[in-house]
């Protein structure tokens, strides 16, 4: 299965926020929008992705004025990416070395979407369900054997 597979069955929603925005207002996008990732654009271009796991560090290191830190000061810089035609197994393996449970998809300079951790485990069991109902239905008509 390609990353433009997984894409496909996840759906085309994409949300962003600005380099320039404070923390607390992405925060918001985060919550209202129940994601658990921005990708942070700058000047019309990707600048980095800010996760709830830059979001918690960032709280940590600020203290009570977590609020008002810019986006641009708690964002991953340079997120490792993946290209839409990068087989599944790639993307889980740069997914676990990097330690980075969101990737986002680029085709050169076009942002295609995000695949989450979540994303792969869902198209796996799809796959796998899919594989599943092929392999019941190709026994249940199992050719009969000639009696010769």
């Amino acid at each position: 299965m390609l990353v433009s597979e997984i894409l496909a069955i996840k759906g085309k929603v994409l949300f962003t926020v600005a380099s320039n925005k404070t923390l607390a207002e992405a925060v918001a996008v985060m919550t209202e929008q129940d994601v658990g990732s921005l990708v942070v654009f700058d000047k019309g271009r990707m600048a980095g992705l800010l996760t709830f796991r830059e979001v918690l560090v960032a709280t940590q290191k600020a203290g009570a004025e977590w609020q008002t830190l810019s986006v641009v000061d708690a964002m991953l810089k340079d997120p490792v990416v993946a290209a839409p035609n990068m087989e599944m197994d790639e993307l889980r393996r740069q997914m676990v070395e990097h330690h980075q449970r969101y990737l986002p998809v680029m085709e050169d300079t076009m942002l295609m979407g995000v695949v989450s951790f979540h994303d792969v485990a869902k198209a796996v069991l799809e796959e796998q369900s899919f594989e599943n109902r092929m392999l019941k239905n190709y026994i249940r008509n199992w050719p009969a054997e000639d009696q010769a």
